[in-house]
């Protein structure tokens, strides 16, 4: 047999539209016969602020099309359609620079692959790494990167650093980015399935799907782009192919395979995996059909003995931009600019909201949401008290050592959320919820001692958690996951530090809200929307 080479994922083609950020710090000179693209390191601090300022605050065109589809579609249900309206206006709230698209401003991530006719003469993660700083100094991003100090000590590196930067090598005279801003509920929505050859048939591949769909959830913000791959060399092959397939990295691949193994997209199962998605009746995260924008399934080689499976998403907040470096400069994808144009002209016609005053006691909170069934509607008004992760462990602390559950945890609902930084002259910075399931653990004791019996926040949760609340009469209501500036902009009023103020980000907050958005989930009577489906 001869040998044979070729790029394993050969990208066909790159239809991005970019726009140049300056001529700057590039020249090309001479090395014998050999031109070499000589790159001042300011040149890769440059790109990477703006690449990250960029995604942060905006979306792109096909992705907002997309949304502004939901609402045109005569078979999209009244909840695909209040999800992807308070998206579009979310995102021309965030397309002002203030308030980022989501509150969660996440993971900075940064893919590229740097020429060998490129020179720079630095370590270029380093200078990558400063653009980025940059960014989430100046802007009002969230600081989300905790760095161990020993085994079970943490601390929030009060940076978000440091970042992922994986920098690979390629032939020519060019630099090629792809730049992502990670949330951990997307994050968390990436599965690796070690599976065999007796999934490679249309019967066990069909049922595998149905099944892991369903571990997707909806915590992670949908509609998503979703991309399942099949194959890798490794396990880690897998995984890196689904981010970058999630971020439509791999959109012009090849559509089937050859001798030399290249990837590949299956535009059949696509479309297969897409109606099994649109079957599952989740919808755009309370039901109905758009539980997925997209679909991209890749199939890879193997080793004989494995055969690895990914899944992932990139979530409603999809933060994904490309950038380049060339001779002629340098230059960022060009991202939707004007939002506001996808907007219809009336918002969606839907049923009236149920209107919660939650400055009553929480007695009368509770009778008043045990008269009405999952999924109703809500507009809440009046007080949250806000913790998330550490704030529920320092009270679960306080409960081991036989100290009382505090009376704002009694007396008010909990919102699980997080906020990014605050801009000058307004009360809050973006807000949007973050994932129930990780205070799943906590739920059961906190209701025992009389707290979190009313909890907003995004996803599905565990069997347990409907459990308690069946048991001492508790509620969890959905808030929709995405819209993190105009709950910022137009439903949050007022926000103070009440407790553990040293957590940064994950203090205890005690928030004011006008016509909040949400649904029932899980009632007091053992009902669960999700389970439902």
């Amino acid at each position: 047999m001869d040998f044979i080479y070729q790029d394993p994922y050969p990208i066909l083609k790159d239809d991005t539209q970019y726009r140049k950020i300056t001529s700057d710090y590039v020249k090309v000179e001479k090395l014998g016969d050999r031109e070499i693209l000589t790159v001042d390191p300011k040149g890769l601090e440059l790109l990477s602020q703006e690449a990250m300022k960029d995604v942060s605050f905006m979306l792109r065109t096909s992705h907002l099309e997309k949304l502004k589809a939901i609402l045109d579609d005569p078979e999209a249900t009244d909840n695909d359609r209040f999800v992807a309206y308070n998206l579009l206006q979310n995102a021309a709230v965030a397309i002002d620079g203030e308030l980022p698209s989501c509150q969660d401003t996440g993971t900075a991530i940064v893919m590229a692959k740097k020429g060998e006719n490129v020179y720079t003469g630095v370590d270029d993660a380093e200078w990558l790494s400063k653009g980025i700083f940059n960014t989430y100094q100046e802007r009002n991003l969230r600081y989300s990167q905790i760095v161990p100090i020993s085994m079970f000590e943490e601390k929030n590196s009060g940076s978000n650093l440091p970042a992922q930067i994986d920098i690979y090598s390629k032939k020519g005279a060019s630099y090629e980015f792809l730049f992502l801003a990670k949330g951990g509920g997307s994050a968390n929505k990436t599965y690796l399935y070690q599976q065999t050859k007796s999934l490679l048939n249309e019967k066990s591949m069909d049922a595998f799907i149905r099944a892991k769909i369903m571990d997707l959830g909806t915590s992670a913000c949908p509609p998503y782009h979703l991309a399942l791959v099949i194959g890798g060399t490794s396990a880690e092959a897998n995984l890196a192919t689904v981010k970058k397939a999630s971020a439509g990295y791999f959109d012009n691949l090849p559509t089937t395979g050859n001798m030399a193994g290249q990837a590949f997209r299956d535009i059949e199962w696509e479309k297969r995996v897409q109606r099994i998605c649109q079957e599952s009746a989740i919808g755009a995260q309370f039901g109905g059909k758009y539980f997925t924008h997209d679909v991209r399934v890749i199939r890879l080689p193997r080793h004989a003995a494995s055969c690895p499976v990914g899944l992932g998403v990139s979530c409603s907040a999809d933060r994904n931009i490309k950038g380049k470096i060339t001779k002629d400069g340098i230059f960022v994808e060009q991202l939707e600019v004007n939002p506001k144009r996808l907007l219809p002209e009336t918002p969606p016609h839907l049923e009236a909201a149920v209107e919660i005053d939650l400055n009553q006691p929480m007695a009368d909170i509770l009778k008043k949401l045990s008269q009405y069934p999952i999924k109703t509607r809500l507009k809440l008004n009046g007080t949250l008290i806000v913790a998330r992760d550490i704030a529920h462990a320092k009270i679960k602390e306080l409960l081991d050592a036989g100290k009382p559950m505090p009376e704002y945890f009694k007396n008010h609902p909990v919102y699980y959320a997080g906020p990014a930084k605050t801009p000058e002259g307004m009360p809050s910075g973006s807000f949007g919820p973050t994932t129930a399931g990780r205070m799943d653990v906590y739920v059961e004791e906190f209701q025992k001692n009389g707290g979190s019996m009313v909890m907003l926040a995004k996803g599905n949760r565990t069997k347990d958690v409907m459990n308690a609340c069946k048991t001492y009469g508790g509620f969890y209501l959905g808030s929709v996951g995405g819209p993190a500036a105009i709950l910022a902009q137009d439903n949050i009023l007022k926000v103070e530090v009440v407790d553990f103020e040293e957590l940064g980000m994950e203090a205890v907050r005690k928030i004011t809200v006008k016509d909040f958005p949400a649904f029932i989930i899980t009632d007091d009577k053992g009902n669960d929307f999700f389970e439902n489906l």
